[in-house]
């Protein structure tokens, strides 16, 4: 479980890096949360599709909780301007995105390669 933390709040941080060309520290919080929640769902019963989906669910929440505490007072990222936004801290096409990558996750922790 420990390095799932560090898996997260070192990758996350990173692809926002990659993606936006920045960050914000708390990305890395919101990043170690976020992979040690998709390693725990990766844990339990059910599909992989199943698991992609609530760990897109996890992430989205953890990234939505995240944004109310951090982001509308730094700006670190902005979807107002994308359809379907939630007070422009979530938005579909990116849930979308989280359900790929907590379907890698799953695969990876179900393997137990992590």
């Amino acid at each position: 479980m420990n390095k799932c933390w560090m898996i997260g709040g070192i990758g996350y941080p990173l692809l926002e890096i990659m993606y936006r060309r920045r960050t914000h520290p708390s990305m890395a919080l919101a990043g170690a949360l976020g992979c040690a929640a998709l390693h725990r769902i990766s844990r339990g019963r059910g599909s992989l599709l199943l698991k992609s989906v609530l760990g897109a669910c996890a992430v989205t929440g953890i990234e939505y909780l995240t944004g109310q505490l951090f982001n509308r007072r730094h700006h670190i990222w902005d979807y107002r301007g994308m359809k379907g936004n939630i007070h422009g801290q979530i938005c579909p096409q990116f849930m979308l995105a989280w359900l790929g990558l907590s379907g890698i996750c799953a695969f990876l922790f179900r393997k137990h390669m992590v």
